[in-house]
């Protein structure tokens, strides 16, 4: 992360990761109960990269990249 704002700074970094990061925060509070902090810490990561690779694929395609 630090890398990324880094790089891009901070409002391009935001504007591209915010949406899936509160996408996947509500999805993971929603629906993961694994009773185990390590499992749920886990999914919620891998949530959040597949939504940020999707949300960047539209953006490509919208031409917002």
């Amino acid at each position: 992360m630090f890398t990324l704002i880094r790089t891009l700074g901070l409002e391009t970094a935001l504007a591209r990761e915010l949406p899936p990061l509160i996408a996947a925060f509500l999805l993971a509070e929603l629906f993961y109960k694994f009773g185990s902090f390590a499992l749920e810490c886990l999914a919620f990561l891998a949530t959040w990269y597949v939504l940020s690779a999707i949300w960047s694929l539209l953006s490509k395609g919208t031409g917002k990249d």
